[in-house]
């Protein structure tokens, strides 16, 4: 039979226990568990005997027995009505009373989704954190910049990690947004109008109180529901649950293309073991390859957020039933490959390599162009005419550039400062990398103590918490 490699491979078993079989019928049963409850208490005449039987065995499952009764009836919902009421007699004729299915599904997934929101706002945490300390740490490394993939302007290391971060926090406000949203269904009935619930009850008052009551069983703010609804809660937020979690995907995706960018320019490694091997063929590679696993899995779940606003711009009227098997597959691989990234990324940024010498020698050997900029406006600072200096310093920089080409080093500096016109020019000075670094040191300080600072306290709790990542 075919696993998936979400399960097998990928993500954790804390993600896979809150989307799985078992715990989707415990919740299931929980609903049906707290509509009897609040029914009994508005005068349904529900014995104690049927309650009973229900808490009893909230987790008594037979999947067995499930698949047999859904072979034949060809209706999930009612398989688990059918298997409830066989390891629960006593409550039999009452489970389901005035529901339908989706009054189960979606007050069900409302509850998965919310934990399943937390657990991944819980990891960007951990990301970030890590960020921030690697950033703290690399305050001061001087390095090249890039822009075009091309030699730019220096910055320093930790400035760079900043920008990684700050994609994670967008992402992590966006993911927080979600969760502070997620809404319970309610117990609308078939086409929301409450009237089976109305038929079942004989006044408004109760069925609203109903609805109220139900929420407080299940621990759940009754402020928290939806004011309007079809059959179903509205899958345009499902729609914007995956976006949230595309976007974090997106945060993810980024992060690593720098990364192994930069790990084939031998300035930062991914963490390696003592027995990992790096390329069957190549014996002294040390591939990206968490990175890389990451990126996968991050263009999986960016890849799913247009299934989620297509089942939701689909939905015709009150409701259609092409919505489920789409559910079924997005909803939960979605979390489960985010999962599976972001525990990645907290192993890499967490223990990230950096060859200082490497990136100080690519930097000394770029540093004459870079300070191009710089030295021109000096010269002209000095008296010297913009397009004379900047005649001139094109010239020399096109002749030291042909020499680089050539493996000769970079007489670019010694050129410039053997050439009259840039006399007052203080050629050295303006070959400071740290003083090119602009004020990357004091923004790397502001990020961290502005923006990872709180986000750190506020998840304080998770954060001693070390996710074990997989293969």
């Amino acid at each position: 039979m075919w696993q998936s490699a979400l399960s097998t491979r990928f993500a954790s078993t804390e993600m896979q226990q809150l989307w799985s079989d078992s715990r989707r019928a415990q919740l299931w049963r929980g609903v049906w568990l707290a509509v009897a409850l609040a029914q009994q208490e508005l005068g349904v005449n529900i014995p104690q005997a049927a309650i009973d039987a229900m808490r009893a065995n909230i987790n008594t499952t037979d999947f067995a027995a499930v698949a047999k009764h859904e072979k034949r009836l060809r209706h999930d919902v009612m398989a688990h009505v059918h298997a409830f009421g066989e390891s629960a007699p006593a409550a039999q004729g009452f489970i389901h009373l005035g529901m339908t299915s989706q009054d189960v599904v979606c007050n069900a997934d409302a509850l998965i989704l919310r934990d399943a929101l937390q657990l991944i706002a819980n990891k960007f945490a951990r990301v970030i954190d890590r960020i921030a300390t690697f950033a703290a740490k690399q305050r001061d490394l001087a390095c090249l910049g890039f822009t075009h993939f091309q030699p730019a302007q220096p910055l320093t290391l930790g400035k760079r990690a900043t920008l990684w971060g700050q994609d994670f926090v967008i992402a992590l406000e966006d993911i927080e947004l979600r969760l502070a949203g997620v809404k319970l269904k309610g117990l609308r009935g078939a086409t929301g109008t409450q009237f089976s619930f109305l038929a079942l009850l004989g006044d408004t008052a109760k069925v609203e109180q109903l609805e109220a009551k139900f929420c407080g069983f299940l621990k759940w703010n009754p402020d928290a529901v939806w004011n309007v609804c079809g059959q179903t809660s509205p899958r345009v937020f499902e729609a914007t649950v995956l976006n949230a979690l595309a976007v974090g995907a997106c945060a993810i995706h980024k992060c690593c293309n720098d990364i192994r960018l930069l790990a084939n320019l031998r300035e930062v490694e991914e963490p390696f073991e003592k027995d990992q091997i790096g390329s069957s063929a190549m014996p002294y590679k040390r591939n990206p390859m968490r990175c890389e696993r990451a990126t996968g899995l991050a263009r999986f779940v960016i890849g799913l957020a247009p299934v989620a606003m297509a089942t939701a711009s689909e939905q015709w009227l009150e409701r259609t039933l092409d919505d489920s098997s789409a559910r079924r597959l997005s909803l939960p691989e979605a979390f489960l490959a985010l999962d599976g990234a972001l525990d990645v990324m907290t192993n890499v940024l967490g223990g990230l390599v950096v060859n200082e010498s490497v990136i100080t020698n690519r930097l000394q050997n770029e540093l004459p162009f870079v300070a191009t900029e710089d030295i021109l406006i000096a010269a002209v600072r000095a008296g010297v005419d913009r397009e004379k200096a900047h005649n001139a310093i094109r010239s020399h920089a096109l002749a030291a550039a042909e020499r680089v080409k050539l493996g000769q080093p970079n007489d670019l500096a010694a050129r410039l400062s053997a050439d009259p016109l840039f006399a007052k020019v203080n050629i050295e000075s303006a070959l400071d990398a740290k003083r090119l670094t602009g004020r990357s040191g004091e923004q790397t300080d502001r990020w961290i103590s502005v923006v990872a600072a709180p986000i750190r306290k506020r998840f304080s709790a998770t954060l001693a918490q070390e996710p074990a990542l997989k293969v």
